[in-house]
C-alpha cells in the first residue's frame, strides 16, 4: 500500500543504501586514484570524459565541474565516439571512461581505438576485471553491493558512487591549484553567484544618488535631500570629507523628543563616525558588514573621499540574497 509510512521508509531506505555505497568508496582508494589525478593536472592537452548511457548523463555533470573549476574539459558520448566524434581527442589529453560493466558493448569498441591513439585512459567502472578496467591505465573502482532499485536493475547507487568519485576528483584538482573564490568568479559571471562573487561597490554606484547636506544645513534642508534622493538617508559633508550621517531614523526620534526644530543644524543631530565602505570592496562584503550592525545603508568614502551611499534595497534588486 502506498501509504504515508511505506512511502517514507522507502525513501530512508534508498537514502541509507546509496550513503552506505559512498562510504565504501574510501576503501577503494589507492595509488590509481593519486596516479590518475597527477596525469590530470600535469596534462598539457584537456580531459575527456566519456560513458554512455547513464554513466553518460554522470560523466556531462563531471565536465560541468572540471570546467568551473579550472580544468578544461570535454563530453564524448561512448556511441557517437566511433562515429567521427573521436576527431575531438588530442594526443596529449587524459580519458576518463565510465561504466559500470565496464564490459558494455560501446566501450569494447572505444577502448582499443582510445589506447591506439597513446592517451592516458582513466577508467571508473564497478568491475575491476572488465575489459575496461585492464585496458585502461587507471583503474578508479566504484564497485557497489546492490542498487537501491528494488530490482538491482534501474543505475542508482552505481550512478552515485561514479558521481562522487568524480566529485573527488574535482576537488583533489582544485587543491592542487589552490582555486580560491575568485577563480571561481571568473568561470561564473553571471546570475547571482556571479554578482555576489564579483560586483563591487562602484557598480551600484554608477547610477546612485549622492545625498549630502553641510554641517550647517537647517533641518529642513536635511528632510527635504533626505525626501528627494530617497536613501533614507544623507552624509553630512565638509570639503568632500564625510563628518557624519543623519538618517529617517534620527529626524523621527528628534521629532518625537521635540517641539521645536528650528533652532537646530544637522551637526546638532547627525551620527559621527558613520560605517563606511569603500568603491573597490565587495558587495556581498558590505552586505555583511550591514548585517554585523543591523543597519540598511554604508556611506561609500575613497581615501576620505565622499563618493555617495550603498543602501541594502539595491543589493537585493540586483539579487544577491
Amino acid at each position: 500500500m502506498n501509504s504515508k509510512e511505506n512511502i517514507l521508509a522507502s525513501a530512508k531506505k534508498t537514502i541509507l543504501s546509496e550513503s552506505q555505497s559512498i562510504a565504501k568508496l574510501t576503501d577503494y582508494l589507492d595509488e590509481n586514484f593519486v596516479n590518475a589525478v597527477n596525469s590530470i593536472y600535469n596534462s598539457k592537452g584537456r580531459l575527456v570524459v566519456t560513458g554512455i548511457g547513464k554513466s553518460a548523463i554522470i560523466a556531462q555533470k563531471m565536465v560541468a565541474s572540471f570546467n568551473s573549476t579550472g580544468t578544461p574539459s570535454l563530453f564524448l558520448h561512448a556511441a557517437e565516439a566511433i562515429h567521427g566524434d573521436l576527431g575531438m581527442i588530442q594526443h596529449e589529453d587524459v580519458i576518463i571512461c565510465i561504466s559500470k560493466s565496464g564490459n558494455s558493448p560501446e566501450i569494447k569498441v572505444l577502448v582499443p581505438l582510445l589506447k591506439r591513439f597513446g592517451n592516458t585512459l582513466i577508467a571508473i567502472t564497478g568491475n575491476t576485471s572488465s575489459f575496461l578496467a585492464k585496458g585502461s591505465d587507471f583503474v578508479l573502482n566504484t564497485t557497489i553491493d546492490t542498487e537501491s532499485c528494488p530490482n538491482n536493475l534501474a543505475p542508482t547507487n552505481s550512478t552515485t558512487a561514479q558521481l562522487v568519485m568524480g566529485d573527488a576528483l574535482v576537488v583533489c584538482l582544485m587543491e592542487f591549484r589552490n582555486f580560491k573564490p575568485e577563480d571561481f568568479a571568473v568561470y561564473h559571471p553571471g546570475g547571482a553567484l556571479g554578482k555576489k562573487l564579483l560586483l563591487r561597490v562602484k557598480d551600484m554606484l554608477e547610477h546612485s544618488l549622492k545625498p549630502a547636506v553641510s554641517a550647517d544645513a537647517s533641518i529642513k534642508k536635511v528632510i527635504f535631500e533626505i525626501s528627494e534622493k530617497r536613501l533614507g538617508v544623507t552624509a553630512v559633508v565638509e570639503n568632500e570629507i564625510v563628518i557624519g550621517i543623519i538618517t529617517d531614523g534620527d529626524i523621527r526620534r528628534m521629532l518625537n523628543e521635540r517641539d521645536t526644530f528650528t533652532e537646530l543644524t544637522a551637526s546638532d543631530i547627525m551620527t559621527k563616525n558613520p560605517k563606511i565602505t569603500t568603491s573597490e570592496a565587495m558587495v556581498v562584503d558590505a552586505l555583511n558588514t550591514m548585517e554585523d550592525f543591523a543597519i540598511t545603508q554604508l556611506v561609500v568614502v575613497d581615501q576620505g573621499v565622499y563618493k555617495g551611499v550603498l543602501h541594502l534595497h539595491d543589493i537585493l534588486k540586483e539579487g544577491i540574497v
